[in-house]
């Protein structure tokens, strides 16, 4: 549940300009870990359709082959994404917590 929390944070950091590209850089790697984690914890509890959405976030943010996007398309991804692992706090977060422990 902490990296879905430190992923919405920032994503929503990254939306306005004037960041250096390291942090957008920095992002990408832990938007992709966060997906990855959850998208793996998502298929062990078999909730499929979360599983394909976050493995498709994973695909957009993955830091080895970067989709290079305009930045106001970006800032319309980053709220969608922040949203979505939002919401997937409350669907599959509470439950991972139960699976680590």
């Amino acid at each position: 549940m902490i990296p879905l929390i430190i992923s919405i944070i920032m994503l929503l950091i990254g939306i306005p300009s004037g960041l250096p590209y390291g942090y957008y850089t920095l992002l990408r790697l832990v938007v992709c870990g966060t997906a990855i984690f959850t998208a793996v914890n998502a298929s062990k509890m078999d909730k499929q359709g979360w599983m394909w959405i976050l493995g498709f976030i994973a695909l957009l943010f993955n830091p080895i082959i970067p989709i290079h996007l305009e930045k106001q398309l970006w800032v319309i991804i980053d709220l969608i994404v922040a949203i979505i692992f939002f919401i997937s706090i409350f669907s599959i977060g509470r439950k991972i917590k139960k699976l680590q422990t």
